[in-house]
């Protein structure tokens, strides 16, 4: 296929039996209609696919959707993607059900433009047509379509075919086109296998581009699969891109994995969800109106699923009302933010509301909650720059990756990063392993304030303990901030010298641990457990004597355990670590002339006056300490 300047999508719309299918096959020669069904009942049944290109060399798709009010999930399912629509009105019948029907679905659906044709002109006569003309054009107002010029058409004359081309040619060159710059996504509508080439998907790009080789995502199966070939309209291309009819040869997955409704894409840019918060909007002539709880049929892309629709602080919603509200669908799916989509009743086939998606990856909201509706009332008017700080704000301490953030807002690649550059001033990109998270640089503020806040309480209840680990500080900060926040937060602190840290403990800098009071009180609590030799008392006992000053002597002890100045050998046993390697001398020095050491030999060696209360802990402590082995009642000599 030659490489193309640009590529817009056509849809058919209008009334069963007005033409749709006849104006496309005057137009391209296709006939879109394959199904034998089809053929036999002379009505589209499913979605229909023709090429056409037009003489600014723009390439058009052309989709055809049925009519009838039974195939309408085909008709949703072909009109999502749709640039233009061609709705379509037998000039001998005029406006019927599915004409206004296929309107508003276009409508909600959020097609911006499109030509009406009045089809069938050769039936009737001039007279007769510019009195349809009329009744359309008031049909029209208010609509998307109120200005769309109203061209008469025959299929079977082909009277009209150049004013239609050169219409849609005009209408094609001002449509602004697809995103090609977000990531590939492609709502699947069609799945089978040709011999030879195995398995192939097919439906309309919304965005991105997709080539050979690339390496894709099914959704929601969240599956891996690679692009064989590629083919637009039955030509084999290297490269599609956003706004063609596509089909794609894969491998990686089985035709049973996979059905209409389903989403291939770029691996990690949807994520599937069954809560959705939604604008919508209803329908002016619909009865009864919507009600809070109502079980609907949600269309979105080419996906139908039974959804539970969830209304805010009232109970209905009247014909023509616009609102915020949430859905719960009954499986999963995968949604971007602002995709379109359809409610219908299951019961009566009738469509009643449509609208756009907020917030794709929601949560179970309390309706009756005020600050929820104000939430949503906010993603619905919010700029793309507000939308992106509000999520970083609201994730605050704990941050939000730049995948979830994506996920949630529909922003990807070189458009995100444009819009965290503007936001610079207000936010922080930090890497946490493999993944970088954003916060807000008030969220930095807090954790740099709450550290400083439980510090300084901390050298208050705990004047004379040198500091807290990082460990111990986060465990007693009020905010749960994430690990790489809370370095950057310390690593501030420490270059504005607000705090230190000595032997990994973080300390306020107008801490002064070395003060003459506490040397004093330090060197007092060591000499005593330094006399105590190998029998010191109860340690409670030796800190208690310091009265007044016994919570600061227990304080210091810590400090001590912790600088292995002074060492725990039993639950309340404390020796000088001096003591200790006065031990460890002996030990090594009688194993020089006894392979063994049995109890009564340890307390020969270390003074007949230590207890069995004593010298077990001390065979213990030296058995950790790697100098003895015990062998039944015995030790020998672990290490020399």
């Amino acid at each position: 296929m030659e490489r193309l300047v640009k590529s817009v999508v056509i849809g058919t719309a209008g009334h069963i039996d007005h033409g749709k299918t006849a104006l496309v096959k005057a137009l391209t020669g296709i006939d879109t209609d394959r199904l034998k069904e089809e053929k036999e009942r002379g009505i589209t049944i499913d979605i229909g696919f023709a090429s056409l290109k037009l003489p600014s060399g723009i390439y058009a798709s052309i989709v055809d959707v049925p009519g009838h009010e039974r195939f309408i999930r085909n008709m949703v399912a072909g009109a999502s993607g749709i640039d233009l629509v061609l709705l379509v009105i037998a000039a001998d019948e005029g406006i019927m059900p599915q004409t206004r029907e296929h309107l508003e679905i276009c409508e909600l659906l959020g097609i911006k433009d499109g030509i009406v044709v009045l089809s069938k002109m050769d039936l009737v006569e001039k007279d007769w047509l510019e009195m349809v003309k009329v009744e359309v054009e008031e049909f029209l107002k208010g609509t998307f379509l109120e200005k769309a010029p109203i061209l008469p058409f025959s299929a079977i004359t082909l009277e009209g075919k150049e004013e239609l081309i050169k219409a849609l040619d005009d209408k094609a060159r001002n449509i602004k086109g697809k995103e090609k710059r977000l990531p590939f996504r492609l709502p699947i509508d069609g799945v089978f296998t040709i011999k030879g080439f195995g398995l192939v998907i097919r439906g309309t790009s919304l965005s991105g581009e997709v080539s050979v080789n690339d390496e894709l995502m099914l959704y929601p199966h969240l599956k891996k699969v690679k692009v064989r070939n590629i083919q637009v309209h039955s030509e084999p291309v290297e490269k599609a891109s956003a706004g063609m009819r596509v089909a794609l040869n894969i491998m990686g997955a089985e035709k049973e994995e996979i059905k209409r409704g389903d989403v291939i894409a770029e691996p990690n840019v949807l994520e599937p969800t069954q809560w959705l918060d939604v604008e919508i909007r209803v329908l002016k002539e619909i009865d009864p109106p919507l009600r809070n709880f109502e079980n609907l049929l949600f269309y979105v892309g080419t996906s139908e699923v039974l959804a539970k629709l969830i209304l805010f602080n009232k109970d209905t919603l009247n014909p023509g009302e616009r609102d915020i509200a949430q859905v719960f669908l009954q499986k999963p799916l995968c949604v971007w933010r602002e995709d379109r989509f359809i409610l219908r009743r299951p019961g009566t086939n009738e469509t009643v509301a449509g609208g756009r998606i907020l917030n794709p990856l929601s949560q179970r909201r309390k309706r009756t909650k005020p600050w929820e509706r104000k939430e949503l009332e906010f993603l619905s008017k919010a700029r793309e720059e507000d939308l992106v700080y509000y999520f970083i704000e609201k994730k605050g301490t704990l941050g939000i990756s730049l995948k979830d953030l994506s996920l949630r807002t529909a922003i990807f690649g070189e458009n995100l990063a444009n819009l965290l550059e503007q936001l610079k001033d207000k936010i922080l990109l930090l890497k946490s392993g493999e993944e970088k998270f954003l916060f807000s640089k008030e969220s930095l503020i807090k954790v740099k304030e709450d550290i400083l806040e439980k510090l300084k309480k901390f050298h208050e209840n705990n004047p004379f303990s040198p500091g807290l680990s990082k460990e111990f500080l986060k465990s007693r900060l009020s905010l749960h901030a994430k690990d790489v926040l809370l370095e950057r937060a310390l690593d501030e602190l420490l270059e504005e010298k607000k705090i230190f840290k000595e032997r990994e403990l973080y300390a306020l800098s107008e801490f002064q641990k070395k003060s003459t009071e506490y040397e004093t009180i330090k060197k007092q609590v060591e000499l005593k457990f330094l006399k105590e030799g190998l029998t010191p008392r109860d340690y409670e006992e030796i800190i208690n004597e310091f009265g007044k000053l016994h919570k600061a002597a227990e304080e210091v002890l810590k400090v001590l355990l912790r600088e292995g100045v002074l060492i725990k050998i039993a639950e309340k046993i404390i020796c000088h670590r001096a003591v200790l390697e006065e031990v460890e001398r002996k030990v090594k020095e009688y194993f020089k002339k006894h392979p063994e050491l049995t109890i009564a030999d340890f307390r020969k060696l270390v003074g007949e006056g230590v207890s069995r209360k004593y010298l077990i802990p001390l065979l213990e402590y030296l058995d950790k300490q790697k100098i003895t082995l015990r062998l039944g009642d015995k030790r020998v000599p672990r290490k020399i």
